[in-house]
Parts: structure tokens; sequence; C-alpha cells
């Protein structure tokens, strides 16, 4: 048996084995094995034999071991490479063993999608999640997402999970084309599971956790011995479905073994869900476009990235994904990301020392992701990038220089005075300035202030958001303020914002631990979040990052110093994943319920009313939640949920 971090004890291949990463040991072990275990072999033989051997034992292992070639590393550092790429990384290893004494054959059920399951574990049954039965209520045009757990202690092959038509009483179908199902992979995570306690920072965990997120197209898959594995599924119900319960069977089976069959039921209401890009939530997801070159191997901005790029934004799209985050400056992160953002206008100085600015790249990453139906905002970062650098061609040399403005200095005043003259003349020549807002980050006060009042002071046309703590100084500077989760104006102080016109929505980073969208969240919590934003009356979530992926994202999702998916929410190749579906749950949530409003509103029902403020009432515990317990968030969920079905049921057309 192998274990994690021991000894392969049938030969040394295992990465975890460092034998054959010291000389110095190998080195020992080949004297050990001459002089003791050759003797041992040799005993048959005559004594000039036997040291004649040993001597060239020596002879060679000196050879081999001690000289240093041109280009040599050390061995400490090579990394073992496998014969077969591995979609996902297995080392871990069970926690409850004896719980798969009695998992032989075929098994499978429902799980609750709050949650997750672990690869090396037989699932646990909560508060009686797992079920052969699944039935949720959607409107017309809606998601509805289940999971599927499959598992045994024996091996199996092709499994295969599928379904045909549902069908109501009346007739009608939900036809299969609109079921998709998703095969869950595992990544590598740097905290266990539920941590609250992770830091911005070196994490302090040293081992690794393995985390199921990332989704992979599903035709069939084998299964491992002692393996858990989630299906993801998805039900897109058609806007011109009829109202009604629409049942049918989700069939598991594998090679040899007889199939089993899942009761699904889902109810649809007469009510119609509006197409994302008509959704009101402000979701602000900052983008790398640069990543999904890196990671594909293309040439950035070529038209194999950008047909690569309209793959990878819709997911983005089909969230309601409103923001364009552009970059007016190289790095403005001061290189924080393994892929650096470059910088979508050239700043070039001329050879007679004016200014002159080129938008190309700008032009076509607005114009690709316009295609893609994110047209709402667009953000151009930053006026203050880290270190306060910035980067700009030099015209006489052909060379690329770096200087530091401070926006207290009179430079950054003259030079962003240039810049923002010429801007404005290119977005009104586009039709943008007036979706165009300028990105400004948390710095020490004085220089955001110095910051926004330049901006400010140029021409009053400009918009302005920010991401940071609350802080009341700014309050009226900012058009759109983005405040850290925990670091918030009081609700009394955010009504008051909103009623002078002005936008504002939360976010997460690396901080808080909790509620998050790392890899290993509770998936409950990316859902959560939505729920928070109703609450205190925000406009939407922002999140750094989309798509800022480290080197191995599809396997291994620790970036540098973050918190495990901290950096990234979709993966390459345009592929989804649980903490992004769980996000979007929330955004339809907060839709459902901001259209509800407004028909309540309409009608002058008395009934409707009621449930509303049931539904605000219900509201007001999600500001007051700290421990973020998954069972008691889950169940905050769901009841809010039940009030919303409620009223859409009362409100049906």
């Amino acid at each position: 048996m192998i274990h994690q971090g021991g000894v392969n004890l049938l030969g040394c291949f295992y990465p975890s084995c460092h034998f054959s990463k010291h000389p110095l040991i190998l080195y020992s072990l080949s004297i050990f094995a001459a002089l003791v275990i050759l003797p041992i072999i040799l005993n048959f033989y005559s004594m000039k034999k036997y040291f004649l051997a040993v001597a060239s034992f020596f002879i060679y292992s000196h050879i081999s071991l001690g000289q240093v070639y041109p280009g040599q590393m050390d061995s400490t550092f090579v990394p073992v490479r496998s014969h077969h790429y591995d979609p996902e990384l297995t080392f871990d290893f069970c926690v409850n063993e004896p719980a798969w004494s009695n998992q032989a054959g075929i098994h499978s059920a429902f799980g609750s999608t709050d949650r997750l399951y672990f690869r090396k574990e037989v699932p646990v049954n909560h508060d009686n999640d797992l079920s052969s039965s699944y039935s949720t209520t959607v409107w017309r045009g809606e998601r509805a997402n289940a999971q599927i757990l499959v598992w045994s202690s024996e091996a199996l092959e092709q499994v295969r999970v599928s379904t045909q038509d549902l069908r109501s009483a009346e007739g009608n179908i939900i036809p299969k084309d609109r079921i998709t199902f998703e095969l869950v992979r595992y990544v590598l995570s740097n905290y266990p599971y539920a941590e609250k306690k992770a830091i911005c920072g070196e994490s302090p965990y040293k081992s690794g956790f393995l985390m199921p997120d990332r989704f992979e197209t599903l035709d069939r898959f084998d299964l491992p011995s002692q393996t858990t594995r989630p299906v993801w599924m998805m039900v897109d119900v058609p806007r011109g479905t009829a109202p009604g319960t629409y049942k049918g069977k989700v069939e598991v089976r594998a090679k040899g073994k007889a199939p089993q069959l899942l009761n699904l039921e889902i109810v649809v209401q007469n009510q119609l869900l509006p197409y994302p890009k008509d959704w009101k939530y402000r979701l602000d997801l900052w983008q790398n476009p640069w990543a999904v070159a890196w990671y594909n191997h293309v040439e950035p901005w070529s038209p194999e990235h950008k047909m690569l790029l309209k793959q990878h934004l819709k997911h983005y799209a089909d969230a309601g994904g409103t923001y364009i985050t552009t970059y007016g400056v190289h790095s403005p992160w001061s290189d924080n990301s393994y892929m650096i953002e470059g910088g979508m206008i050239e700043w070039i100085k001329k050879a007679d020392g004016t200014w002159a600015f080129d938008y190309k790249i700008f032009d076509e990453y607005v114009e690709l992701a316009m295609e893609c139906g994110i047209d709402e905002a667009i953000t151009l970062y930053t006026p203050i990038p880290w270190g306060f650098r910035h980067r700009y061609k030099d015209e006489a040399t052909g060379d690329y220089s770096y200087i530091n403005w401070a926006p207290s200095s009179e430079e950054f005043k003259k030079m962003w005075n240039i810049f923002l003259t010429d801007f404005k003349f290119h977005l009104e020549a586009k039709s943008w300035l007036d979706i165009t807002y300028i990105g400004i980050n948390e710095n020490p006060m004085e220089e955001t202030l110095a910051a926004i009042h330049v901006v400010r002071n140029h021409d009053k046309c400009w918009k302005i958001t920010y991401a940071g703590n609350w802080h009341k100084e700014l309050d009226g500077l900012l058009d759109d303020y983005s405040f850290l989760y925990g670091e918030e104006p009081t609700i009394t102080e955010q009504k008051a914002r909103t009623a002078t016109g002005r936008t504002s929505t939360v976010y997460v980073c690396c901080n808080p631990p909790i509620p998050n969208n790392f890899v290993f969240s509770p998936p409950i919590e990316g859902r959560w979040i939505s729920w928070y934003v109703m609450a205190y009356g925000y406009d939407g979530f922002l999140r750094w990052a989309y798509d800022a992926w480290p080197e191995d994202a599809d396997r291994d999702a620790r970036h540098g110093s973050w918190a495990a998916g901290d950096c990234y929410m979709v993966y390459p190749g345009g592929k989804s994943c649980i903490r992004f579906e769980k996000m979007r749950e929330g955004i339809v949530d907060f839709e459902k319920v901001r259209i509800l409003r407004e028909l309540t509103a309409q009608s002058g029902n008395a009934q409707a009313q009621g449930l509303l403020k049931q539904l605000d009432q219900h509201l007001s515990i999600f500001p007051k939640e700290k421990e973020f317990d998954e069972n008691k968030i889950s169940a905050d969920v769901r009841k809010g949920n039940l009030i919303i079905r409620q009223l859409s049921d009362l409100l049906a057309k």
C-alpha cells in the first residue's frame, strides 16, 4: 500500500519518495548494499570475486553519482514525470475506511448542491440530503441544478448517467437535450474543507486537500475502488415551457451492473425569468484575458485568442456579467498574477516630447466582450497602479521605461490630464463614454483622494468606481462603490447612498475567509452572498478574479500566497464549476425577488404584500450571520426560496 508522504514499497517512482532525489542518500544505500547485501548473495563465490565485485561497485557508484555535468540540476528540484497526464491528482487517502465495508456494487443518490463530497469517502447523509429522488421548483427560463453521487467499494467500468424527456401529466415535455451532465473533477486546495481561518498570505497548511469543483464534459467514466464521483446535472427549462410538474428518471449504469434509477421532478411555475443580459444585478468579475492566451499557447490578440475568449466569456455573460475589465496601465497590480495583466492602452512618449496613446487592444477587447453580451459598463484600471508604477514606450529609443507617478505629484496631474483628454475623445468617437468608469483601488487615503480629484477636476463626464473599505469621506465622490465584506457602511448609510442614485456592491477577495468562493468553501456560501446583497440593499457583487489562473489550474487551485480558488471562478477551456453555478443561483434569487417586488407593487395584492413583508423580515437575519454553519445558512436560503415560490404562485399571470 502507498501512503501519502511515504515510500512505495514496490519501487521509488512515487512522487513523495525522496530517495531518488538525493544523491548522497543513494550513495549511502549503495555502500550498504555492497557491504551487507552482496556478501549474502555471493557467499558461494570466492573471496577474490567478492572483493572484485565490491570494488567495481564502488568505482561505478563514484563515477555515476559523483560526476557533475554541464547544465546539471540539483536532483531535489527535478520534478517526477508521469507516463500519462492525469486529469486530476489522486494522492488523497481515506479517513473512514470502515464505511466502505458494505458498499460493493454500484451506489447512486442525489446529494445536496450546498456541500462538497470527498473522493475517498462514502457520502455522509446530512439532514437526509442523500436521496433517490429530487424535486425542485423553477421559473420558465431558469436553470435547475442537482448533484448526483456515484460510489462503490469495487472498481466500476464505463459509468454513464443519462435521462429522457421529462413529461407532465398534460403531455408537455422538457426535452432531454436541455438536460446536461458534467463530471466533477477534484482540484488541489491549500486549506481543508470549510476552513474559517484562511488568510491573505502563505497558508499554514503544508499538506494539500482535494476538493470537487471543476466541470468536465461527461460521456462515461471509470470509477476506481473505494471512490465517490460527483456528477453535476443542469436542467435549463425552455422559456416557452408550459407550467406544470415534469417527471422522469435518471439512469446510472456501469458495465456488468444492473442500472440504478433515480426519480427527477421539476415543478415549473408560471413566471418568466428574463434573459441574463436583462438582469439588473451588477456582477463584476475582473478579467485577465492574457491568461487565456498564455494557457492555450496562442499569440495574444490573435484570431485564435479572440475565438477562445468568446468561448471563455460565455459563463460570465450567462451569469449576467455587466462589467468589462480593461487596463489603462501595464500590470496595474504590480505583477501580482501568475500571468501578468498587460496594458490595453500603450502610452507612447514621442521623439518631440509629446504623448500619444494606442487604443488598439482596448478597442478589440471591449468590442469582443460586447459581442458576448457584456455591454453595460467598462472599467479602466487604474490611475493608481501598485507602487504608482507607469510604463511607457520611448519613441526615440524604442525602449520601455518605468516611472513612478504618485497621484499627489505634479507629474501625475500633468500626465493624467493629458491622458484623460485623449481618452475622452476616443470614447466619444466609439460612443462608449457614458458607460465608462475610471476604476480606483484602495491606497493610502491621501493618494486615493488625490487621484479622485484629478479625475473629477478634469471633466464632469467621468464616472468613478472604487473597491475598498467604507470611507465616509469618499461616499459623495464615487458613482459606484464596492465595499469589502465586513468593512461596510451601516444599512442606514447604504440606504442614504442608494437614495442619491449611486450604485453599491460588496466584494470578497483573499479575505474574509467566510463567506467566500474558495474551492474549499461550502458551496452554499456562494449563493448566500447574494441574499446578503439583497438584505443590505446593494446592487450586486464584485470579485477578483474571473480567470487569473495559476500554472496548473485544472488540477491545482493554489495560487502563490492566496487561498485556493481566490483568483479564478471558471477553468480553462470554457469550463464552469460548482462555485460558479452556486454564485449564479444566488444571482437568480436576487432577480426573482426584484421582479416579485415589482409585481407586488403593481398588483396591490394584500396577501402578496404580507408575504413580501415576511421575506423582508427573513432578510434581516442575513447581515447578522457570523458563524456560517453550512447547515444553518442552507436552511436560511431554503426558507427564503420557499417564500419566493409562494409569491410566484400567488402573482402568476
